[in-house]
């Protein structure tokens, strides 16, 4: 299903919304992403990190009329939420959960049913089309997001199921681990550092930004270090769908060697991405869960790290 036209609702994630005069200086200095690309109307992916650049949040952010909307797993939006809201009471900004007041959807081959709804979409990715009260952005990979107010809900879905059959959410993140994007989620949280997800790949991370928290870490590791740990893809069969933090292990270190980030079902079985040491990947014996675990086979991504093309966002 995750090759076909499909629509799903995107029921994992939450929204933060902030709002107000001073929104864009003030997430400027607290995420990875730099808000100056996204204009007036644009998308990105993007990070929020600790000092030492751990990832606290990963996220989807689109520009609306007063400020921004950011899309992250329902688990990390209260203690984000939470946190922001310490460094914003001297800020013209104002932070809340709005995750009640939208639904959003996952489009997979979709375009006809946007353009029903009065949505012409360009195929860049990031792009955002827009109505009076709908939008949909692009993503890498050709699929879509529809964000629809609450109080429309009934007739988008309505409209919707006129043009595209319904899926499962497994379809869309299956769909998302095969277009090679991954998430922090509730489990993961401070595991990762940008680049061990490929999130500057994928258009997350801004060198050319000012600093911002985690900023003199993420830096280092892209221009002076070497990553030890990053994203791979992967494929096996198991009894169970692994959870996100479910370790992976190789017979040859004897010991645990990465982490699951995002799993799905598949019509072979399970298909994942994990952040894994490239010792292990290139040695090829990797394990889930257990040294003697299910064997884990290595896919590729759809696409290839370039550390001089990702430094000129």
């Amino acid at each position: 299903m995750a090759d076909s036209a499909f629509f799903c609702t995107l029921t994992h994630e939450g929204i933060l919304a902030v709002r107000g005069p001073d929104a864009g200086k003030f997430l400027q200095g607290q995420i990875t992403c730099n808000i100056s690309y996204l204009g007036t109307n644009g998308s990105s992916l993007g990070a929020r990190c600790t000092a030492k650049g751990r990832m606290l949040s990963s996220f989807r952010i689109v520009s609306v009329a007063d400020g921004f909307l950011l899309a992250m797993d329902r688990e990390l939006l209260a203690p984000q939420l939470t946190d922001l809201q310490k460094y914003a009471v001297f800020s013209k900004a104002k932070l809340t959960d709005e995750s009640e007041a939208w639904v959003r959807y996952g489009l997979s081959a979709g375009d006809t049913a946007l353009r029903a709804l009065g949505l012409e979409l360009a195929t860049e990715a990031d792009s955002v089309a827009t109505t009076e009260s709908l939008f949909a952005i692009r993503l890498s990979d050709g699929r879509a997001e529809l964000w629809v107010p609450a109080q429309h809900d009934a007739s988008i879905r309505q409209q919707l199921s006129e043009h595209l059959p319904p899926a499962t959410l497994n379809d869309w993140r299956l769909a998302q681990i095969r277009a090679g994007i991954g998430q922090v989620t509730g489990a993961t949280r401070e595991l990762f550092i940008p680049q061990m997800i490929n999130l500057q790949a994928v258009g997350g991370v801004s060198f050319k930004k000012g600093c911002y928290t985690g900023q003199e870490i993420v830096a280092r590791m892209q221009y002076l270090g070497k990553l030890k740990r990053r994203l791979y893809r992967l494929t096996g069969t198991c009894a169970e769908l692994p959870l996100p933090g479910t370790e992976l292990f190789s017979p040859v270190h004897r010991s645990a060697v990465g982490e699951v980030v995002l799993a799905a079902s598949c019509a072979t079985g399970v298909e994942l991405l994990a952040v894994l040491q490239e010792d292990a990947a290139n040695n090829g014996a990797v394990h889930l869960g257990a040294l003697e675990g299910a064997p884990l086979t290595l896919l590729d991504l759809p696409y290839t790290l370039d550390s001089n093309r990702e430094i000129q966002r």
